[in-house]
């Protein structure tokens, strides 16, 4: 079964948080397709992967562009670089049965957002309920991310 983690954003953003997670998942040898919710989004999550650091950028690709990326942003079902990972983000929703070739799934929801935090608690349910191992990371005072369930 696909591993399911549930990140809460209280004190950081998506574009704080997500380059970190995108370059574990790539020093792992994972290829990982980001999943938005709008296009306008998605186009800001791309140039902020190409400019987040100074000394470095991650590899990716989106609509129109090359497929063959390590990390792929889309607002659509399609994964042409044949990820290991999905990451979920700004109220994106899959199936739990759309998840299960993968070795991880990877929800991350705005902790301040009402509908965020509601979708991601069914999400929690229909992923258990489908068999798939699901944890629960929130960020302490000091920001460093905890397991909490």
């Amino acid at each position: 079964m696909t591993e399911i983690l549930f990140y809460h954003l209280e004190r950081a953003s998506l574009e704080n948080v997500l380059p970190g997670l995108l370059e574990k998942s790539l020093e792992r040898g994972w290829r990982a397709v980001v999943r938005g919710s709008a296009k306008e989004r998605i186009e800001a999550l791309d140039g902020h992967l190409w400019t987040y650091r100074d000394d470095g950028f991650l590899p990716h690709g989106a609509a129109g562009e090359g497929a063959d990326q390590p990390v792929w942003l889309t607002v659509s079902d399609d994964a042409p670089n044949n990820p290991q990972i999905l990451f979920l983000v700004d109220g994106a929703q899959a199936e739990p049965a759309s998840v299960s070739d993968l070795e991880r799934c990877v929800m991350i929801f705005d902790g301040n957002d009402d509908d965020a935090v509601a979708a991601a608690r069914v999400f929690w349910k229909e992923t258990a309920a489908a068999g798939h191992a699901a944890a629960y990371w929130k960020q302490s005072a000091a920001g460093r991310w905890e397991k909490q369930a």
